[in-house]
């Protein structure tokens, strides 16, 4: 095991004005499951967030609920802690933006950049709606665009001709707030010298702290110039004062990010903390060895990877050993969309499904890169069904019993070395994986795995066994070896199934550890096999669909005209009920070999025989677009696809003409054998091959990559 390491970890802090959903849960549950690996491991790691509390939009929706804006910001911090625990997220600390560890903080860091005359003061005009008294944000405002007069739009952007301008361009301006026709104003506003900072940003950007795509993005900002950034609002706004200036406000994305600072602070100075021995100043200060964390999403980079350590650094505090940043969500590859019931919130959910469910699925799609993420439903019950309840769980339901009538009490040795051996030195490439946030990588190591220990248990078939005196020990010694199988899939199963894990332990007799390789564990007893987990249920992935169209439907009928945060998610939604936030399992299992029907494709066409991992990786798979189909003149077979693979074309004879008519296949994503050696035919070169599957004829299946798949990207 590597030096333990001291390790402080964030995520984005959620807004305050509304419900947690799937999207948001991207992250937080990306976030958790790499905290739980490095506990798992034996670092001294802790996870700390906070509500963002402060901003006109938190003013706003306290006063059309009547309420104060502690008062709203106390009620939404409440059942944020409530869907995150029901996802299992696990913070060390949960606080708010709006505390006394934040406004000392915010006050101190500022402080700070006055005294290094880094803050600019200058007067401004903006707009301002006479009847609120109130300044206005560009999403306050709404008009016809100056370029196409397209009616209700915003004052930033047209989304019908994509056109920018100024607030005051548009024509027949109006508050949203209060229908009143904006007027412009003076203020004074306070502004961080970020130019300054450019040489050191231009360094900071490339030093490892980021993605290599994230700091490429980053190098197009700064060729184009940075801004000084206006730090400063208005009275009346929710927030902090600024320090000797009376009526001004610090912004919301100043004291945000200070945030994570004053979540931890608040937790070393808790009883928690002070036992571990947590010093808050250890982790902040600009020569610490310690390591910071931040999970982001790709749309708040600039305030991350930018304002923020240019800000850390100039008030002599270190800056983050990486910002993590990640991609959207989408459902059934497109947006999020409230019409079609996808856009789901947390709550909704847990009435309906498994919450390890979802943090499996995401698991195995998540990357270490920028990518956006993909809920297909169908897959979804899918993947979880044959992974998690057809591989994993399966593994100790077939052998449990066995070892049950034999005393309970595990062989004290593997049955087969060199396999038991394998599921051990896989432990540090699947943590290598879990390290560098390629959780899609570790799945796939780990359901391998799962492969092999359920070949083996069917091609010894100690069902068969037993049915014959004499051969107890033999089942035993089998059934052993698929109990620790088992244990150590459930071990690096861990940080993303914390809760089946918790079952698997209360079976085992044990608490699952990973701060060594895993051991074998023999001549000890395991208790009686209890369900882990029920199969995902189609129809309560339906349902939850129509409860959330449902949901919007009647949040529309009684909406009322307000304006939300962007990007903070939907309006918060009561709801009765907990949910199912435990896991079950049906008594479904996957058949054994001498339970399965003797017949399927793959009885009809047995298997080929078997080939290494070196053979497998000579061929070299690549996502295709087909751009253009075409009949071949004298084949009856044969199409010709014109095929994108990202920079290159390849033409493609394929006998699909009996399945696919041409103008059905431009456009899709198809696979294909990028390296095989190009074939001279009749009607001309065949650069490859497409994958599909069937018997052939009318009987013909494309191979059609998931979603967000792009032409040219490899598949391992």
């Amino acid at each position: 095991m590597t030096e333990r390491r001291n390790i402080l970890v964030t995520s984005a802090l959620p807004y305050a004005n509304g419900a947690i959903h799937l999207g948001h849960l991207v992250e937080y549950i990306q976030t958790d499951i790499w905290v739980r690996f490095q506990k798992e491991r034996g670092h001294e790691c802790t996870y700390v967030c906070a509500d963002d509390a402060h901003g006109t939009a938190i003013m706003l929706k306290a006063e059309q609920l009547g309420l104060t804006p502690e008062q709203q910001i106390a009620a939404v911090k409440q059942e944020h802690e409530t869907d995150f625990a029901g996802f299992f997220v696990a913070f060390d600390n949960f606080h708010s933006t709006h505390s006394e560890e934040n406004r000392v903080l915010s006050e101190m860091i500022y402080n700070r950049l006055l005294a290094k005359d880094k803050i600019a003061r200058r007067t401004i005009t903006q707009a301002y709606d006479p009847e609120k008294q109130l300044f206005l944000a560009d999403r306050y405002i709404k008009g016809s665009c100056p370029r196409c007069k397209a009616e209700d739009q915003y004052g930033d952007n047209c989304e019908v001709c994509g056109a920018t301008y100024a607030p005051t361009e548009l024509i027949d301006a109006k508050s949203v707030l209060s229908g009143a026709t904006p007027v412009a104003k003076e203020s004074e506003h306070f502004f961080f010298k970020l130019p300054e900072f450019e040489d050191f940003l231009r360094h900071w950007t490339r030093a490892g702290h980021l993605q290599e795509e994230v700091a490429n993005k980053l190098a197009e900002w700064l060729d184009t110039g940075l801004q000084e950034w206006d730090i400063s609002r208005d009275a009346p706004y929710f927030g902090f004062e600024i320090p000797g200036e009376p009526g001004k406000f610090f912004y919301v994305w100043l004291d945000a990010p200070i945030g994570y600072i004053a979540s931890f602070r608040h937790y070393c100075e808790s009883p928690a903390g002070r036992a571990r021995g947590l010093d808050w100043e250890n982790y902040w200060r600009k020569d610490s060895d310690t390591e910071v964390y931040h999970f982001i999403g790709k749309d708040i980079v600039n305030f991350h990877a930018l304002f923020w350590p240019a800000i850390l650094a100039c008030a002599d505090l270190r800056t983050p050993t990486q910002v993590c940043v990640h991609g959207f969500l989408t459902v059934n590859g497109k947006k999020m969309s409230k019409s079609r019931g996808t856009f789901i919130n947390a709550r909704t959910y847990l009435d309906h499904l498994d919450p390890e469910y979802l943090r499996y699925y995401f698991a195995a799609k998540l990357t270490g890169g920028v990518d956006d993420l993909d809920l297909n439903l169908d897959d979804f019950v899918q993947r979880v069904n044959a992974d998690l309840v057809g591989k994993v769980v399966n593994i100790a339901s077939r052998t449990a019993k066995f070892v049950a009538k034999h005393g309970g009490v595990l062989a004290p040795a593997p049955a087969d070395e060199t396999l038991w051996q394998g599921f051990t030195e896989r432990g540090d490439t699947i943590a290598a994986h879990y390290e560098n946030r390629d959780f899609s990588k570790a799945m796939r190591e780990i359901m391998a795995l799962a492969d092999a220990a359920n070949e083996y248990i069917a091609a010894q078939a100690p069902w068969t066994l037993a049915k014959q005196p004499g051969n107890e020990q033999q089942v035993l010694d089998i059934c052993s070896l698929g109990i620790n199988m088992f244990r150590a899939l459930m071990t690096y199963l861990k940080p993303v199934l914390p809760q089946m894990a918790a079952k698997a332990e209360a079976f085992l007799g044990e608490t699952l550890s990973w701060a060594e390789p895993v051991a074998y564990r023999g001549g000890v007893a395991i208790n009686k096999f209890e369900p882990l987990l029920q199969r995902v249920d189609k129809d309560k992935v339906e349902a939850m669909v129509a409860d959330s169209r449902e949901e919007t439907a009647q949040a529309a009928a009684a909406s009322q005209a307000t304006v939300s945060s962007a990007g903070a998610g939907a309006s918060s939604t009561e709801k009765s009920g907990t949910g199912e936030s435990g896991t079950r399992e049906s008594s479904a299992k996957k058949p054994s070999a001498d339970e399965s029907a003797a017949e399927g494709p793959a009885i009809a066409e047995p298997i080929a025989p078997e080939i290494g991992i070196d053979d497998f990786t000579k061929v070299d798979l690549r996502v295709a677009r087909i751009i253009k189909a075409d009949t071949v003149t004298g084949a009856d077979k044969l199409l010709k696809l014109t095929l994108d693979l990202g920079g290159e074309t390849r033409s493609v004879f394929s006998g699909i003409k009996g399945a696919y008519k041409p103008q059905d296949l431009e456009g899709r994503l198809t696979v294909m054998v990028a390296n095989l050696k190009a074939r001279k035919m009749k009607f001309g070169v065949s650069q490859g091959m497409v994958l599909a599957a069937g018997p052939g004829g009318k009987e013909i299946y494309l191979l059609d990559p998931d979603a967000g798949a792009q032409p040219g990207m490899r598949v391992m």
